[in-house]
């Protein structure tokens, strides 16, 4: 897959992290999309580094869809810790 598919990868990974997890965020949409986008990256690299899941060359592929997801969680997660209430 290439950096424009990870990149669109990312932004759909962040679409469904806001919507699993829905609220106010401080960066609004286009911190949401970000955040997807680092996400999909970071998810994808933990999960060929660390959990033995090499990437794969399929855009549908689902370990690369839930790696991508749970990575966009995670920092979505981190980001509300961090600035949750800067919008207040």
């Amino acid at each position: 897959m290439s950096i424009i598919g990870w990149i669109i990868l990312g932004l759909l990974a962040g679409a469904i992290a806001k919507f699993l997890l829905p609220g106010r965020d401080p960066g609004g949409i286009l911190g949401t999309t970000l955040i997807g986008v680092a996400g999909a990256f970071i998810g994808g690299w933990i999960s060929a580094r660390w959990l033995d899941h090499p990437i794969s060359k399929d855009f549908f592929d689902g370990a690369t869809w839930a790696a991508a997801i749970g990575g966009s969680l995670v920092l979505l997660i981190a980001y509300r810790l961090l600035f949750g209430n800067s919008r207040d």
